[in-house]
């Protein structure tokens, strides 16, 4: 197998507003959608999509909102077999404000996605080692992404953690991640510091390193990413798009990412090949729904280089 997804399944419940409402004010939307998604799910379908082979593990409920999440995956050439359902727990959800300018206020309720116990993840340590690349996120229990991280290591197979939702992490954890992929916020609450430039992601990424991350790739949103390692530091420019909806944004990217370096590209490449991917996803509504397929990114690349030597 290729890519091995452990992570989140959660159904969102999208409502599109002008602005978020303030504490005790009522808004009226313009619209409400539901729509499959969790950190977890968004990356293994963007690999997918892309032409990977993926298996995910994770839970979900013995609810409809499971039910569709795993059709979903299935839909989507995803090997599910490895997605257990819940006896206790309901399919964990989100709740999603997008405003007029495209950014998302997610709040999400983790349900059986929590369930997971690292003595579970261990049981799975047949799949993992068979894996190219893993791939994690931190919306599952965190001693479960523990062991995964550990359990790849021991077997010499990169990691890429992204550390969203951010929460601060043990040293234990961080020197089995290969490649972390924050974006500014996470990256400051990681380091412990305030990042409000690229200079400052620079030096929260150094921080990092010190702490056993072998790559820190931090994701600045229109601006691209910052790769830092013990070579030096790049910057890598993103895409400029009118952006609809951020949310999946940073998953699309994750998933691009697993599957690019899993095609023996190197780290700058694979990047500028996520950075498309991230462009293009948030010029689309939606979670799964805005996640884009080879071709697009191939196109997208191809018009960029275009107008690139147009200018020159």
């Amino acid at each position: 197998m290729s890519i091995v997804v452990i992570g989140s399944l959660n159904m969102d419940m999208v409502v599109r507003a002008e602005r978020a409402p303030e504490a005790g004010e009522t808004l009226f939307g313009q619209g409400f959608a539901l729509s499959p998604g969790g950190k977890g799910a968004n990356q293994a379908v963007a690999a997918a999509r892309l032409g990977a082979d993926v298996t995910m593990i994770g839970r979900v409920g013995k609810d409809a909102f499971g039910n569709g999440l795993l059709e979903i995956m299935q839909q989507e050439q995803i090997h599910t077999e490895y997605i257990s359902r819940s006896e206790s727990q309901a399919t964990g959800v989100a709740s999603i404000v997008v405003d007029g300018a495209g950014e998302n206020r997610i709040i999400v309720v983790p349900g059986a996605n929590v369930e997971m116990t690292p003595e579970d993840i261990e049981a799975l340590e047949f799949v993992i080692a068979q894996a190219r690349i893993v791939v994690m996120q931190l919306e599952t229990d965190l001693a479960m992404c523990g062991a995964a991280a550990a359990i790849a290591s021991r077997h010499g197979i990169p990691v890429i953690l992204n550390p969203a939702p951010a929460r601060p992490l043990g040293d234990e954890l961080l020197r089995h991640v290969t490649y972390l992929t924050p974006n500014e916020t996470e990256a400051g609450i990681l380091a412990g510091i305030t990042v409000e430039s690229i200079d400052d992601a620079e030096r929260a990424a150094r921080i990092l390193l010190q702490k056993g991350v072998q790559h820190i790739i931090v994701t600045l949103g229109s601006k691209g990413a910052l790769i830092v390692n013990a070579a030096g530091s790049l910057h890598v420019p993103g895409f400029p798009v009118h952006a609809v909806d951020t949310v999946a944004a940073g998953d699309s990217f994750n998933g691009a990412l697993a599957w690019q370096l899993t095609r023996g590209k190197t780290l700058d490449e694979a990047v500028r090949f996520a950075n498309a991917v991230g462009a293009l996803a948030v010029g689309k509504a939606g979670a799964i729904s805005s996640l884009p397929r080879l071709d697009e990114v191939e196109q997208f690349l191809q018009q960029a280089a275009d107008a690139e030597r147009g200018e020159q």
